[in-house]
């Protein structure tokens, strides 16, 4: 059942369109993500939904309360912001026990769950400190220890480990999915890193240009995409496109002729009728160099090293450049000639309006 529900939001500032009929349902206990493209709105409608940003049109429910025009302070939302956003003059215990002080709690109240909470985030050696003695990932802890004993409805983050190392952020990152498994609560966070948006996320919600592209969860939006900007965006490197210049219809399988050789691909994972012009997408991991027996082949113009596993970049015949992902010991250089196999299971087809209009192998296997 629906616990936070979001119907037909839009946002206007003066003439900029920033939220488009945003519609959106959560679960309660759901650990939503946000994620798209600096300017998709994923910020706006966070902070529409915590009551900081009026919306121009449409109904935000909450537990079966319409929260639209309440305030913030009355939203029962809690949001941690991307700068920590601390009382600086004020010590750790106090900056996680202001927001009670102010709402009147008994004092017996906030001792138990500033104790409760800075235990779980391991904030008890620091309790008597200040914000200017912390660390960045330390102060972190301390604003989303100050949201919890708010003990909300909905956490909203936004940004939240932005500032921290690359390091850093990866510890908090656990700390984050730990807290959230513990707490149960729902959470709400913003990012445009798609690695925090992957491994956090029970359903990751895709914004371009102010509106949904895709909601799903990440397993689904890696191999499901709806269309070309989900297919891109999601996944590292993003995924290789190449033109397909002639399609030959056979009775069972379509032949695509690529510019650098033919990839038979079959009829039954076409989703309706076959349109004249496709683009094919195949992501760097389902690319394999072969020694013989390839698909088509190319030159390889540079090799990133990553310790675990190399990328190669590969200029093909026709000019364009692709990238495979090759094992870490690979023997492969720079000006190699190499060929390369495309496992087909993983081809996605693109449509002129970069709608996906091919099926995954195993739903076509299932017809």
């Amino acid at each position: 059942m629906s616990y936070l529900t979001i119907t037909e939001l839009q946002k206007h500032y003066d003439s900029y369109h920033a939220l488009r009929g945003i519609n959106l349902s959560i679960t309660e206990g759901e650990f939503v993500v946000f994620v798209g493209p600096s300017g998709c709105g994923k910020s706006t409608l966070l902070r529409t939904i915590a009551g900081l940003e009026s919306s121009s049109e449409g109904s935000i429910n909450l537990d079966n309360r319409d929260i639209t025009e309440l305030a913030s302070s009355k939203r029962d939302l809690a949001m941690v912001f991307q700068s920590y956003a601390l009382y600086p003059h004020m010590t750790v215990a106090d900056n996680l026990s202001f927001a009670l002080r102010l709402a009147k709690v008994p004092d017996s109240e906030i001792a138990e769950k500033v104790r409760s909470v800075s235990a779980s985030l391991q904030l008890d050696p620091l309790l008597d400190r200040k914000p200017k003695e912390l660390s960045g990932g330390q102060r972190q802890r301390v604003a989303i220890g100050r949201a919890i004993v708010r003990q909300p409805k909905v956490f909203l983050f936004d940004e939240p480990l932005s500032n921290l190392d690359a390091a850093l952020r990866v510890q908090m990152r656990l700390e984050l999915a730990r807290l959230h498994k513990k707490l149960g609560t729902t959470m709400i966070y913003v990012t445009h890193d798609q690695v925090e948006a992957m491994t956090l996320a029970d359903r990751v919600v895709i914004l371009n240009a102010g509106q949904i592209e895709q909601v799903g969860t990440p397993l689904e939006l890696y191999r499901q995409p709806n269309s070309r900007f989900v297919a891109e965006f999601i996944g590292t490197p993003k995924m290789n496109l190449l033109e397909v210049f002639d399609i030959t219809r056979q009775d069972s399988q379509l032949s695509l002729d690529i510019g650098v050789g033919h990839i038979n691909f079959p009829n039954n994972r076409i989703n309706g009728p076959v349109p004249s012009s496709v683009k094919l997408g195949i992501r760097p991991e389902h690319m394999h160099l072969v020694e013989e027996g390839g698909d088509f082949s190319g030159k390889i113009e540079l090799v990133e090293h990553l310790g675990s596993e190399a990328y190669t970049h590969i200029q093909l015949d026709n000019q364009q450049t692709i990238i495979v992902k090759a094992p870490a010991r690979s023997n492969i250089q720079d000006g190699q000639l190499v060929q390369i196999k495309i496992d087909l299971d993983e081809v996605i087809l693109f449509n002129d309006s970069d709608r996906v209009i091919s099926k995954l192998a195993e739903d076509a296997t299932n017809d």
